[in-house]
């Protein structure tokens, strides 16, 4: 009884430092590349939890290692936010705050979650990322620098009864189309109009890339999006070149290889038999990822969810392209993206998390790593 009362008391302690060490990180301003202040603050928490090796790389990331032995797992959140400063508040059990959802709740119950660990449960290494909102600078560094680590969680939110385990891949493409000639705007018939051309372009790429989908679900098909359009240089002239750009979602079981080869077919196609010049040009090329369902990342998360929740997680493939693609596809490991918050949340004018659901956060994350440590053991 009285070590049941104990670890009570603990528990309430370190919840209590960590919504305190959250509503901290709250007040800390970080629109992107403007991280240094909490990468500071990271790091002196790092060092009163008991992380070593506690640096900042030359883009900026906070790393710090937990410790030893195998597994070797990565936790990685981002420190940087939208712009829009938010007033720092508790109010009816939510934090408010921006980057209360998306993603300093995951992140800060990722480093509490890694304190816990010690040496010879696995070798945790904590990131705080830089520049996510931005140009992904902190995680193409993590990248390039290759880690040793046998396993990636990503901290966005998810919401605790939720695992992201599939993202879409991304191919942005840049379209210029050339009619040869322009005319006055009077006399149209006297050359082809290349925001009309344009728009054909668009249009039959758009129908012969998602086609023969009729079966499969949203979150499973192809999407091919106008995003942005520029064309014409005056009022009264018909516009001789135009420029857009799609924005194409790729989803698991596609590569962007073969939809490069489509879209190149395509665009030959449209400029040889409407006789005008139609140039594409890549600007974004992700592919898509998906963690296996019985790897035992995805079976660690689902028996903590468990644990805390009492029920299974749904395990969600989204529409969008992160960070997991990246580490997942380069580092061929299992990654999974969880995290404490509402996803909707994310970049509102007044962005909140529940303080209960970013408590059971760590908690759940806590029973992963112990979890995943067993697991990984047996596939030795």
């Amino acid at each position: 009884m009285l070590g049941k009362l104990i670890r009570l008391d603990e528990h309430l302690a370190t919840s209590r430092y960590a919504i305190k060490t959250l509503e901290k990180a709250l007040r800390i301003y970080t629109p992107s590349l403007s991280e240094k202040p909490l990468a500071d603050f990271l790091a002196d928490r790092c060092d009163d939890l008991g992380f070593s090796d506690i640096h900042q790389d030359e883009v900026g990331n906070l790393i710090a290692t937990k410790g030893s032995g195998e597994p070797k797992i990565m936790l990685c959140g981002h420190m940087d936010v939208v712009p829009g400063k938010i007033k720092v508040r508790r109010e009816g059990g939510m934090l408010h705050g921006r980057g209360a959802s998306d993603a300093k709740a995951p992140l800060i119950a990722m480093l509490f979650a890694a304190a816990s660990i010690k040496d010879g449960e696995g070798t945790i290494t904590f990131v705080g990322a830089v520049d996510e909102e931005g140009n992904a600078t902190g995680i193409k560094n993590l990248v390039k620098n290759k880690p040793n680590v046998d396993y990636a969680i990503f901290g966005e939110p998810s919401s605790i009864q939720k695992v992201t385990i599939a993202y879409k891949g991304r191919l942005a493409i840049n379209l210029r189309v050339n009619v040869k000639d322009s005319a006055h705007a009077s006399a149209p018939w006297l050359a082809k109009n290349s925001i009309e051309e344009t728009s054909f372009v668009v249009s039959e790429l758009k129908k012969k890339l998602e086609s023969g989908q009729e079966d499969k679900s949203k979150g499973m098909m192809l999407t091919a999006t106008l995003t942005e359009i520029r064309g014409g240089t005056s009022h009264n002239v018909t516009p001789l070149e135009c420029v857009a750009t799609m924005d194409i979602r790729i989803p698991v079981g596609m590569n962007c290889n073969n939809v490069e080869e489509k879209i190149n077919r395509i665009v030959n196609e449209i400029s040889s038999k409407n006789e005008i010049e139609v140039l594409y040009s890549i600007i974004d090329e992700t592919e898509p990822f998906e963690a296996a369902h019985n790897s035992p990342l995805v079976r660690a998360v689902t028996l903590s969810v468990l644990d805390v929740e009492k029920k299974r997680p749904m395990l969600i493939r989204k529409t969008g392209t992160g960070d997991m693609n990246v580490i997942g596809n380069q580092l061929k490991i299992p990654v999974i993206t969880y995290g404490p918050g509402d996803p909707h949340e994310a970049h509102t004018i007044d962005e909140k998390v529940s303080v209960d659901e970013f408590v059971k956060g760590i908690e759940i994350l806590k029973h992963t790593l112990h979890h995943l440590k067993r697991l990984h053991d047996r596939t030795k």
